[in-house]
């Protein structure tokens, strides 16, 4: 491992606390995309959840597309260069630090996740440019000041910081809890940082019956939320146009077209700390 890598010791002795008598969030999602980190169980409510609603594989997909698109915005147009990327799922293809640093080779990227699943497989990350630096962080979204104080020994936070927490505000069952942990990690970042969020959204009475079949599956609970509670969690911060919009109408490109005009159940945005 190069020096612009950091590994956690978190990963020694992991498997042993996967469980896999029942659907994990990661692996379903990893499913949805593609993936081949997932197991029987996972597939089976995935399939399960297809026959309810299909559209959710579309949300999956296009959610990706919109980290993607944010994080090349951020890098580029705004010249971050160092990103926190908290409920950081199961790596597939374009991951944050694969984005930031196309675009920006020196950036520095800090994964966050306390899910032993995702821990298993958090060397897969662990690539970065010469320039750059990725690590690991085995934290909790429950203890945000725990997350920013680790991730300190690899960003600066003298300098703008990208928060990226996609998918993950959903396992939050409280809505004003929910808040509070965006506020607490967004209060240790300075002007200039950007937050970035996409979760689903009860917008569809599919979406709706996809989410209680998913949560009856024994997995962690996933809670899908109005479009003006996505909205909520940039309060006091300045949105990036076009605001809040589907997950695929945030600044689509032309590789994006055949996505843009899909309508799906998941909202995102992108807000800057003044």
């Amino acid at each position: 491992m190069s020096d612009s890598t950091s590994q956690t010791d978190a990963t020694v002795g992991t498997p042993g606390r996967i469980d896999t008598s029942k659907p994990h969030s990661a692996r379903f999602w990893n499913y949805f995309v593609g993936g081949k980190d997932n197991y029987e169980v996972d597939r089976e409510i995935g399939d399960h959840i297809k026959e309810i609603f299909p559209g959710l594989v579309d949300v999956a997909v296009t959610s990706r597309h919109f980290l993607g698109r944010a994080v090349t915005h951020l890098a580029g147009e705004q010249g971050i260069r160092q990103f926190l990327d908290v409920g950081t799922g199961l790596p597939t293809a374009d991951n944050t630090h694969q984005v930031a640093q196309r675009v920006a080779p020196d950036a520095r990227i800090v994964y966050v996740d306390n899910d032993p699943v995702v821990l298993a497989h958090a060397n897969a990350l662990l690539t970065s440019t010469k320039e750059g630096k990725t690590a690991y962080l085995d934290a909790d979204l429950y203890d945000p000041e725990a997350v920013l104080e680790a991730a300190a020994g690899t960003l600066d936070f003298s300098r703008p910081v990208g928060l990226m927490i996609l998918n993950t505000l959903g396992h939050v069952a409280d809505y004003e809890q929910a808040r509070d942990l965006v506020r607490r990690l967004m209060a240790g970042l300075p002007s200039g940082s950007h937050l970035v969020i996409s979760d689903s959204t009860a917008t569809s009475e599919g979406m709706i019956a996809a989410s209680e079949a998913y949560n009856s599956s024994g997995a962690v609970p996933y809670y899908v939320r109005s479009i003006e509670e996505i909205g909520g969690f940039f309060d006091g911060l300045e949105l990036v146009e076009p605001g809040i919009v589907q997950v695929t109408k945030w600044r689509a490109d032309h590789d994006d077209s055949a996505n843009f005009a899909v309508a799906v159940d998941a909202y995102c945005g992108v807000g800057r700390k003044p």
